[in-house]
């Protein structure tokens, strides 16, 4: 009882905090895309000259796999702009729908060398990189897009708050025994945040590959 009650107080949090950022980033206009998260002001001194320089919330390092066994790490990504998410190919639920959507962000940028996509399973003990690889298969996905296994509990720390403003538990409570939310998350070539979309509404998807282009053409 406790655990349950644990897991549905932390899913109502986490989707408070989402709808607070879908609904801020998709009243951003034509403004310059906001670094989302906690910042951190620092100052230093060099010969007696105090600077101040701000420190952004940035994705924590991590190595996963992916579906054709390669390792994925921060510094194979450095300098790409990338969407990330959280899935399960068993998911009875959202994840199809949120599968369809990121085909179309796919489709849209597989020509596109400067971005790629990151869709985490968090279930890894079942989606070894060749159920991954049979599940991208089936999707169509074009090459830029990489399904990756890792830890549990790695996969879902990166999850929350300290990286994607996304979450995913592990909840017999849940359809699948796995909770995680439905939302893309755009991260640039910095490893900062950029935007956070709902991976089921078309209408959000259609925003991400927006900003996705307004950051390449920045570039």
């Amino acid at each position: 009882m406790l655990l349950k009650t644990n897991n549905l107080l932390l899913g109502c949090i986490c989707s408070a905090l989402l709808m607070c950022l879908i609904g801020c980033r998709q009243s951003q206009g034509n403004k310059e895309l906001p670094i989302l998260g906690e910042k951190e002001i620092v100052t230093t001194s060099k010969n007696g000259v105090s600077h101040r320089d701000t420190i952004y919330h940035h994705i924590p390092q991590f190595r996963f796999v992916d579906q054709d066994s390669n390792w994925i790490s921060n510094a194979d990504l450095k300098g790409k702009i990338y969407l990330a998410d959280f899935f399960f190919t068993r998911c009875p639920t959202i994840c199809p729908i949120m599968s369809k959507n990121m085909l179309e962000v796919a489709k849209h940028f597989q020509h596109e060398p400067r971005f790629t996509i990151l869709s985490h399973t968090i279930d890894p003990d079942h989606d070894t990189p060749s159920v991954l690889k049979t599940y991208a298969q089936k999707l169509g996905a074009p090459d830029l897009w990489k399904f990756v296994n890792g830890p549990k509990a790695t996969v879902y720390d990166i999850a929350g708050a300290a990286g994607y403003f996304s979450f995913a538990v592990e909840s017999p409570d849940a359809p699948g025994d796995f909770d995680h939310s439905g939302v893309f998350t755009l991260i640039d070539e910095k490893g900062h945040v950029r935007g956070v979309y709902s991976g089921i509404e078309m209408d959000s998807v259609k925003v991400a590959i927006q900003d996705i282009q307004r950051l390449l053409d920045k570039r």
